[in-house]
């Protein structure tokens, strides 16, 4: 088998957190592009407009292994080429990431409620790993998994690209136990525990997944921990990680998560969206991660230190709390 040659390293550095942007020029039977400007243009016009492209051209935006493109290079297929886009204003969430444990090979960090783990669609600077490159000078940190954006807690990370394989592959073969926390109302005639079993699907540019007919894909435990008048406090323990498996599993039962924007009804501004809202997070918190580090053989354990504010808030005289 013919091996690939590595990719070479980008000759820019991050920004921000972010990764530069690397492009490959593709083949090009038909000779439509005589320099390396001309199919920059073409490709990123329709994103980006003609008269952007060239004026970052000109601004010497763009960057292959040589240096500073001009855009009067010969168009070469293969030739690599990186740049940094421009990052839209993003609304500052007003949360610290806050690191649990960290060693040469890991991050464990409670990212808080509103902020993305990874860049996407509009959350690109605002989110835990490139706030966690910044903070803690580590350009190579990536994600052995991913946390909703509306939910808090624990969220592991990776500091040495040679290592991300094997931690990411703890989460994909469920050897990760994992145990969230989350805040419902309470309803004495739900039998809990029960542990829920259905197939969801989530569609991109579809903000709530659904059950749909089929083989089972999602298992979680759902336990009743505390009463609290007409609230309770659950134990989840996902056995599969869908997105917004729990969310979903906890709607199904009639105990929607307290302050979800999509489960029940979707919401066209949730809390937390575009508008910078942020007194009503998703009552739902990443408690504890538990594994065998794949390096070492140790069993690994981590506790978030954050709390859910619907639970920590006094109840009021007349709801007596109840433990279970």
């Amino acid at each position: 088998m013919r091996r690939r040659s590595p990719l070479p390293p980008a000759p820019l550095p991050q920004r921000d957190g972010i990764d530069p942007v690397r492009v490959r020029l593709p083949a090009d039977p038909e000779g439509a592009w005589g320099t390396v400007g001309e199919h920059l243009v073409a490709r990123f016009q329709g994103a980006l407009g003609a008269g952007r492209v060239a004026a970052m051209v000109r601004e010497g935006r763009f960057v292959g292994v040589e240096g500073v493109l001009s855009g009067d290079e010969p168009y070469v297929a293969g030739r690599f080429v990186w740049f940094h886009r421009d990052f839209a204003p993003e609304v500052r969430v007003p949360f610290a990431v806050r690191v649990v444990y960290r060693d040469e090979r890991i991050v464990v960090a409670d990212k808080p409620h509103f902020l993305a783990t990874t860049p996407r669609g509009r959350h690109i600077t605002e989110t835990a790993l490139a706030r966690l490159r910044r903070d803690l000078g580590l350009p190579a940190l990536q994600p052995a998994h991913r946390l909703d954006r509306l939910t808090a807690g624990l969220a592991l990370f990776v500091v040495r690209p040679g290592d991300r394989g094997a931690y990411q592959g703890l989460f994909a073969e469920r050897r990760v136990r994992k145990e969230y926390e989350a805040v419902a109302a309470y309803d004495a005639g739900v039998g809990l525990p029960v542990t829920v079993r259905s197939r969801i699907v989530k569609e991109r540019g579809v903000l709530a997944a659904r059950e749909v007919a089929g083989e089972p894909n999602a298992e979680s435990r759902i336990e009743l921990v505390e009463r609290r008048g007409r609230l309770g406090r659950y134990r989840l323990l996902p056995t599969t990680g869908r997105t917004h498996q729990l969310r979903v599993h906890m709607n199904r039962l009639g105990l929607p998560i307290l302050h979800d924007p999509v489960y029940p009804v979707v919401r066209e501004e949730g809390p937390g969206r575009e508008s910078g809202d942020f007194g009503a997070p998703l009552q739902l918190l990443a408690r504890r991660l538990e594994f065998m580090d794949p390096v070492d053989g140790r069993v690994r354990r981590f506790e978030s230190g954050l709390r859910l504010a619907a639970w920590e808030a006094p109840a009021p005289a007349d709801e007596p709390s109840a433990s279970l």
